[in-house]
């Protein structure tokens, strides 16, 4: 079954901005992906650095859905949504990197809405969803996690 932009605010009540095409089909891939400044990764490209904690609790993705992340100064959410028993969510991970904002497990289709971006589909599957960093070994920063030789920062949208 595809699914448009317009399907996915009607089920949500989310809206999206003007400028974007609600009749676009909202692609489902199963792959690296990215919207904004969140990043999408296949477990099985980062298993060796990232995980649930043995005592993670896991919760049920709401029909309303799961605010991910939204920009700093308090602007567009990410927002996780899924029919009823097909997605859940965990922010108990750890993260070599210490970008990971938390695992999702989909045993169905699952969609991030954006105002700004709009939507885009997760196959089923495993995903750690992080957060984007940039980096730059000529302007110090703030120094996160294992690149002691580069200095990095968060990027929000």
């Amino acid at each position: 079954m595809t699914v448009t932009l317009a399907d996915l605010t009607a089920r949500t009540g989310l809206d999206v901005l003007d400028h974007l095409e609600r009749e676009a089909t909202v692609p489902v891939i199963d792959g690296l992906q990215a919207q904004g400044d969140l990043i999408v990764v296949p477990l099985a490209l980062v298993a060796g650095q990232v995980a649930a904690y043995g005592w993670a609790h896991w919760r049920a993705v709401p029909p309303e859905g799961v605010e991910l992340l939204r920009s700093a100064s308090g602007g567009n959410p990410h927002t996780l949504v899924a029919d009823p028993g097909a997605c859940r969510w965990t922010t108990n991970v750890g993260d070599a990197e210490q970008l990971a904002l938390g695992m999702i497990e989909a045993t169905g289709p699952a969609y991030l809405i954006h105002p700004e971006h709009g939507g885009t589909g997760l196959a089923p599957g495993s995903y750690v969803i992080r957060r984007q960093r940039e980096g730059t070994r000529d302007v110090p920063r703030r120094r996160f996690g294992p690149s002691a030789g580069a200095s990095v920062w968060l990027i929000a949208d």
